[in-house]
């Protein structure tokens, strides 16, 4: 059974919960789609969406510089420029680029934004050897179908757990492999009338490989990526973000702010433990498949 067949399967099943929808195996993937226009607005405090409308961008003002979180598309840097400048903000005061995981469809534009910006490159020590392998690692499940990129050089590694000071901002890198051997999520607070709130960037939880990758033969990967949903589950998590918005359901919640400054609709303490929850069904629907009897 092909690899679309299994999500499609899964998901019929009732397998994926909608908070854990799974994004569709990157040789299959609609550039047009992905990178739709999107305006760039405020999330939350100093927090903005920068990308297009299928793929986030997330941009911090620290205080000190802008700390952006992916790339996504090559063909999206110019969309993330364009956001950046329509905010009131410059691309050359983007200082950071952190990166969720090194698919062209995180990473692929970050090449283009750190020439324009001069910003430092981070990502975790997997992380790094990936985007300066531009996206061609044999240990990723997704090698051989996932589209190669320009490859990053000087890529700065963040170690698990690690506090970043970013300007007046902290940031904590979490690895959280699974998607990707070394992909990775961000957490943060941003501040608004007093009130701050816990900001978790967490990177892709979806089981998807190559069509010859079977998670089962890989049981040490799959033991690091169950721990995975242990940690996504404990994040301080106020509003999720992904590198997917639909994962999460982001434009829904979005759709029910009754003013820009609202942010009720996006704050939900249980959205990464849900997010985890679904995401570990998703991994039981297809070792389970991939261990079923081949007809």
């Amino acid at each position: 059974m092909s690899l679309r067949l299994l999500i499609g399967a899964a998901l019929v099943l009732g397998l994926v919960l909608p908070v854990a929808r799974a994004a569709p195996p990157l040789h299959d993937i609609d550039h047009n789609q992905w990178n739709a226009p999107q305006k760039p607005f405020r999330i939350y405090g100093n927090t903005w969406y920068v990308g297009p409308h299928g793929l986030s961008s997330i941009l911090v003002d620290t205080g000190q510089g802008l700390a952006l979180f992916d790339g996504d598309l090559p063909e999206s840097a110019v969309q993330i420029e364009a956001h950046v400048r329509e905010l009131g903000f410059r691309v050359r005061d983007v200082k950071w680029i952190l990166n969720s995981h090194a698919h062209s469809d995180h990473a692929g534009g970050i090449v283009a934004l750190q020439a324009a910006s001069g910003a430092q490159v981070l990502a975790s020590a997997a992380g790094k050897r990936e985007l300066e392998l531009g996206g061609a690692d044999r240990s990723d499940p997704q090698y051989g179908s996932a589209p190669r990129y320009t490859p990053l050089e000087n890529v700065h590694v963040v170690r698990d757990g690690e506090i970043l000071r970013l300007g007046h901002v902290a940031v904590t890198a979490h690895y959280t492999p699974g998607h990707t051997p070394g992909s990775t999520s961000w957490t943060w607070e941003s501040c608004a009338g007093g009130r701050c709130l816990h900001m978790a960037y967490v990177d892709s939880l979806s089981a998807i490989s190559a069509d010859s990758y079977r998670f089962t033969d890989h049981p040490g990967y799959v033991a690091a990526f169950r721990g995975t949903f242990a940690i996504v589950a404990a994040l301080p998590c106020d509003i999720l973000l992904t590198p997917h918005p639909g994962a999460s359901g982001f434009w829904e919640k979005v759709a029910r702010r009754k003013s820009p400054t609202d942010v009720a609709p996006l704050v939900d303490p249980q959205a990464c433990r849900d997010y985890a929850a679904g995401a570990a069904k998703n991994l039981d629907a297809r070792l389970a498949e991939e261990q079923a009897p081949q007809r």
